[in-house]
């Protein structure tokens, strides 16, 4: 970690001495040089003097309680219902069809519809957690590092990287089977034959179930378990990457001895 600092230093110092000192007076160069080994000494901070295991160890340790809070948080009854920045709205042209609708006294049919997608979501979610372990358990000291003095949303960066696909072919099959379960087949059909005829019309052309759900329109099928499976994913990730923010800057978020040592405080 000092190695990297060292040699930030030096390549800042290289490049300002490549400036005419016209540029800037003595003043402006000793406050910018100042800001830089600040900066780089509150990032140095992070992890120093612990052996690299305990770093490694300590990041796991964050990753794991990141991930447990957000599975805990999103996988029951409204946790997406209920969270504007995750709360899965009606996909693409059916969102505009679901406002008309709602114009005509529909509202109730649009509002249980999305429920059901945001159903689906809490459903799928707490059967992920062994995805995200499996994935902790894979990263190395490399890994560590770079997650370490990455920016706030680094380790969430890992997860996309080393999760990625892996994760939605996962989460797929399981959203398959909670759209089923929460009855979203059952609520689309309810919304498109109870939106009037104008709106029914307007849907029809729109396309229909995916998922081996099709109807007899020519349009471009909607697959909705695609759909809910990268959204219960996008939500995953934006919780996870508010934890990973909180336990780098909030002294309190860091709830064990290793979390201290590692983030400070």
């Amino acid at each position: 970690m000092r190695i990297t600092v060292r040699y930030g230093l030096l390549g800042f110092a290289l490049v300002a001495a490549t400036l005419p000192v016209s540029a800037a007076g003595s003043g402006q160069f000793k406050d910018l040089l100042n800001k830089a080994r600040q900066s780089t000494s509150s990032s140095s901070q992070l992890g120093s003097g612990l052996p690299n295991s305990d770093i490694a160890s300590g990041l796991k340790e964050a990753l794991a309680k990141g991930t447990t809070n957000a599975i805990n948080s999103l996988g029951r009854n409204d946790g997406f219902w209920k969270n504007a920045k995750v709360r899965i709205p009606l996909p693409g042209k059916l969102e505009q069809a679901g406002n008309l609708a709602r114009k005509m006294g529909q509202g109730a049919r649009v509002d249980a519809f999305e429920l059901s997608l945001n159903r689906a979501a809490e459903k799928a979610v707490p059967q992920v957690a062994d995805i995200f372990g499996d994935a902790i358990r894979k990263m190395t000291l490399s890994d560590a590092h770079s997650i370490l003095t990455g920016g706030d949303h680094a380790a969430t960066d890992f997860f996309r990287r080393v999760a990625g696909d892996a994760l939605t072919a996962r989460i797929h099959p399981i959203v398959a089977n909670a759209t089923a379960s929460v009855g979203v087949t059952e609520k689309y059909k309810e919304f498109t034959a109870g939106s009037g005829g104008g709106i029914g019309g307007a849907l029809g052309s729109l396309g229909s179930l995916g998922g081996g759900h099709k109807s007899g329109s020519g349009g471009s099928p909607i697959d909705l378990d695609n759909y809910v499976t990268g959204k219960t994913i996008d939500g995953l990730f934006t919780m996870i990457g508010e934890e990973e923010q909180s336990i780098r800057h909030n002294p309190a978020a860091r709830s064990t001895d290793l979390l201290k040592k590692v983030f400070g405080g």
